[in-house]
């Protein structure tokens, strides 16, 4: 606290009595030179020296430079630089600077990122800057940033670090893609994306991009939601650097530095960062260490080639409330009493300690997942070029999985559908994991309870080239390949005994060879395993596809169009060291050929207005996991109905420009057919059997509305508001099958081999317009951003949420041989609005300059549930997993650049 309130009385003193030294003040106004569109984030540097700043929302900057006199270097990704003399006893206003596209369309990065261009691409964009992030992030997590952003829903997920979550127009992480640089950063089994392995990524971003719906994203696999674009530093990195240190809420702590090169006269140019953010976290027990590192290796070999090489990671360890400890009305009643004075919404259930006082958790995890990559762009003539990446991630890391007996399989749950578990339970409301050991201690069959490491080790590899032309002087052609290998590396590994000598693994108890009958059975029984020893799980899931993509764009006068295509051909297999003997560890191949068409138009009606439309149709692969592998973690047995999913989407857009007002307001419409829905059960003989769903489609269309005034000089103005109707749109069928991939015939659950489908057992599963749960299906936003002078700035945002459905997916329970289950709208959790602020303050530390802000986020402290799981009753009564937003949060932090 001290530390706090010594930032706020250096914040008052810089802001009432620092000097302000009188020094002549350069502005203008950077725009496409083709355009007019303002560039947004451009850099304007004096030549030969540090300084330098970047262009606002609208394209201005003002800034005072060190000299009356000098060179003025103008740069932006994908524009050719542009070199001004000024001298500013003369001329202060420079007006309006144009910068023209790079003759070969756009660099390297720009390229394969496939960012879009206001009033040129017909898509839905967003985009983030630099200077924005740094306005506000205080101790939101990267997807937090877009909570502003139409049709996206970004919460705090859990509470542990970095396992934040982000759905774009009601599609959750698996259908939305991240990019960085161009690369990938979706899982290949599951899809989705954890972003505690990305948590320094805010540091080093030189532009963010978010394109709703199909985008204009050139990759042979495109998303269903939307695509986060993300363009890390590199050849336009100005030479300087900075050092931080932030303080916030709950021994928040974080320190940064970077340092850049800025291109020499050789033709090289390096970017290094480094950090480490660490604190006791907001939700109890929840503490967490967090490194991360960047650096960027540029050389322009010559006028035709430059290579560029990026390494960056974020190496974590943090405590965590795991899916399963979100708790219900009844759960929240529980541990208020725990958390005497402090909010209940901060509870954590597997919080405790063991023997001694040490501390123990079944929730924690921990991961180092480098990506790197050697980007090279080869001009090959005036008109084309040829960009290519080579990519790696080698993720190494795991989380804690409880294992148990059959009596204590689930005894690790801090709670149980929303209430707690109260036979594990301290006085003072913590876990009592030396419980834990006197159970062990009691058994006359070693230990009962054990705790184990869940590796997800992964080795990823890939590459992608993209070659652009200008076939006539208006139309452009792009055509490229993408290629990825993957493998996943998943077993679980003994730990902690608890006390006990041993352990006998339940999940290998009598388990048959599948797919070779002839083989018996492995016997496992009573074998009696140690610390470092293998449970439950021991297998490699692989994933391999190559792809093609291509699109023909036509730009002239008023009018941007294309047509684009791509085709894929995902293969899956699995090896399982587990389950199976060495002549049936390899499962079969499947392979899945996907492909994707689509194309938009924009029209700019004058300078004031323009309109756009785009439409696609994508056919593609279902996930290895779920999709697949009906089971993945313990069969080798693939879904014999597994079928591509189909995504129909047509959107229509409106745009209005002036100098001081942007409105851009779009309709879109997403037909989603096939979509993979599948469970596991348990059959009455205890072995597990699943369903496959087929026939579900959903419906995900809406309105959204974005605004940005400046009706002020020294006032900046945002808006949104996005409604969506996100509903289910089907009633799907289901079959049943056993875990050696063999369909059940009737209502007792015996399994036939070669029966009719009029015998195959079977559900109904009645969805129609159930609503998509899971993301608030209506956002707004309203912010405000006001100069006070021209070094303070300050700032609020009002962002609301409503008709938000809790999430839900058909469980075992609901599973009926031979019946019919009819599912009702989930639960509408209440609604809530939130108040953010910022404030920044910039002045000079000798030749340096240095920025005081702060942030308080929910300034009001408001209550509210940001995620829920629906309940029997379909209400707040029977919700449970429910996860309560994080209260007032506040930080500061002070950066000197140099």
């Amino acid at each position: 606290m001290k530390r706090i309130v010594g930032f706020f009385a250096v914040f008052l003193f810089l802001l009432f009595f620092n000097t302000v030294y009188s020094q002549s003040l350069i502005n203008g106004k950077i725009v496409d030179a083709e355009t007019n569109e303002p560039l947004i984030g451009a850099a304007i540097v004096v030549e030969g020296t540090s300084q330098g700043v970047t262009s606002d929302i609208e394209g201005n900057f003002s800034f005072h430079p060190s000299s009356e006199t000098g060179v003025l270097k103008f740069s932006f990704v994908g524009y050719q630089d542009f070199m001004l003399r000024f001298d500013a006893a003369k001329r202060s206003d420079l007006g309006v600077v144009e910068l023209t596209p790079s003759t070969i369309g756009l660099t390297e990065v720009s390229v394969m990122a496939s960012l879009g261009v206001a009033r040129r691409t017909p898509v839905a964009i967003s985009t983030i800057t630099p200077q924005f992030i740094e306005e506000k992030m205080g101790t939101l997590e990267f997807p937090e940033l877009l909570k502003s952003t139409p049709g996206v829903y970004a919460t705090k997920g859990a509470g542990g670090f970095g396992d934040s979550k982000i759905n774009m127009r009601g599609f959750q992480s698996p259908n939305v893609a991240v990019m960085v640089n161009g690369i990938p950063m979706n899982d290949m089994e599951w899809g989705g994306l954890y972003w505690s392995n990305w948590a320094g990524l805010s540091d080093v971003t030189s532009i963010m991009q978010t394109q709703r719906g199909l985008g204009a994203s050139k990759v042979s696999a495109p998303s269903v939601g939307g695509s986060i674009n993300i363009v890390t530093k590199s050849l336009d990195a100005k030479q300087g650097g900075s050092v931080s240190y932030s303080v916030g809420n709950d021994g928040y702590n974080k320190v940064v530095f970077t340092v850049s090169t800025g291109l020499n006269e050789k033709g090289w140019a390096m970017t290094l960062l480094g950090g480490k953010t660490w604190g006791e976290g907001y939700v109890q027990g929840a503490d967490f260490e967090g490194y991360n590192y960047f650096v960027n290796i540029a050389k322009k070999i010559n006028d035709n080639h430059q290579l560029s090489f990026t390494a960056f990671a974020a190496p974590q360890w943090h405590y965590q409330r795991n899916s399963n400890d979100g708790l219900s009305i009844v759960g929240w009643q529980q541990a208020k009493k725990y958390m005497k004075d402090d909010s209940p919404y901060k509870y954590n259930p597997t919080y405790g300690f063991g023997l001694n006082g040490e501390r123990k958790s079944s929730s924690y995890n921990e991961y180092h997942k480098p990506q790197i990559s050697l980007n090279h762009i080869w001009s090959i003539d005036e008109t084309s070029n040829l960009s290519t990446a080579f990519y790696t991630s080698l993720g190494r890391g795991y989380g804690y999985s409880g294992q148990g007996t059959s009596d204590y399989s689930s005894a690790w749950y801090g709670s149980s559908n929303g209430t707690l578990n109260m036979a594990f339970r301290n006085d003072d409301g913590t876990f009592n994991y030396a419980k834990v050991y006197d159970i062990n201690a009691a058994s006359d069959h070693g230990s009962e309870m054990v705790m184990s490491k869940s590796k997800n080790h992964h080795n990823w590899f890939g590459l992608v080239s993209t070659y652009t032309t200008s076939l006539w002087d208006d139309f452009d052609l792009y055509g490229g390949v993408d290629f990825r290998y993957y493998q996943g590396i998943h077993t679980n590994e003994i730990v902690d005994l608890y006390g006990g000598d041993y352990y006998i693994d339940r999940n290998r108890r009598n388990v048959k060879v599948a797919n070779n009958s002839a083989a018996g059975t492995l016997d496992f029984n009573n074998k009696k395993l140690s610390v470092g020893d293998v449970v439950y799980r021991d297998y490699d899931g692989f994933v391999m596809q190559e792809g093609a993509f291509g699109q023909i764009e036509y730009n002239k006068n008023k009018l941007s169009s294309f047509v684009a295509a791509s085709v894929s051909n995902s293969s899956y297999w699995r090896y399982d060291r587990f389950y199976y003997d060495s002549d049936n560890s390899k499962s079969t191949t499947e392979h899945f050929l996907g492909y994707t068409v689509k194309g938009g138009a924009n029209y700019n009606l004058n300078i004031y207005h323009n309109v756009f439309a785009n439409v696609g149709y994508i056919s593609r692969a279902p996930f290895y996991s779920g999709g697949v592998f009906l089971n993945s973690a313990v069969s080798n047995a693939t879904n014999p109905n597994a079928v591509n999913e189909k995504i129909f989407s047509i959107e229509a857009g409106y745009g209005f420009k002036t100098r001081s007002f942007n409105a851009n307001l779009n309709l879109y419409r997403t037909m989603w057919m096939d979509k993979t829905m599948t469970r596991s059960y348990d059959l009455k003989d205890g072995t597990r059997a699943s369903i496959n769903m087929e026939g579900v489609d959903a419906l995900h269309q809406g309105i959204e509305l974005e605004v940005v005034a400046k009706p002020l000089s020294w006032l900046d103005l945002t808006g949104m508001l996005s409604i969506g109707d996100w509903r289910w749109n089907s009633n799907a069928t289901g079959y049943f099958y056993n875990d050696t991939g063999q369909p059940i015939a009737n209502a007792d659950g015996d399994v036939a081999s070669d029966i009719g489908a009029a015998d195959h057992a079977s559900m109904t599963l009645n969805l129609k317009d159930v609503k998509v749960g899971g993301s608030a299906q209506t956002t707004g936003a309203v912010g405000a951003r006001i100069k006070l002078s021209k070094d303070l700035r300050v700032g609020a945002d009002y962002n609301l949420f409503y008709r938000n459905f809790a999430d839900w997916s058909f469980s075992s329970n609901d599973l009926i041989l031979n019946g019919e289950k009819t599912y009702e709208s989930p639960w509408e959790i209440p609604g809530a609005s939130l108040v953010d602020v910022f404030a920044s303050y910039a002045f000079p530390i000798g030749s340096t300059r240095a920025i005081l802000s702060g942030n308080v986020n929910n300034l009001l402290n408001q209550e509210y549930i940001a995620d829920a799981y629906d309940g029997a009753s379909h209400d707040w009564d029977t919700a449970y997993r429910v996860f309560y937003g994080f209260g007032r949060t506040y930080s500061i932090r002070l950066k000197i650049n140099f």
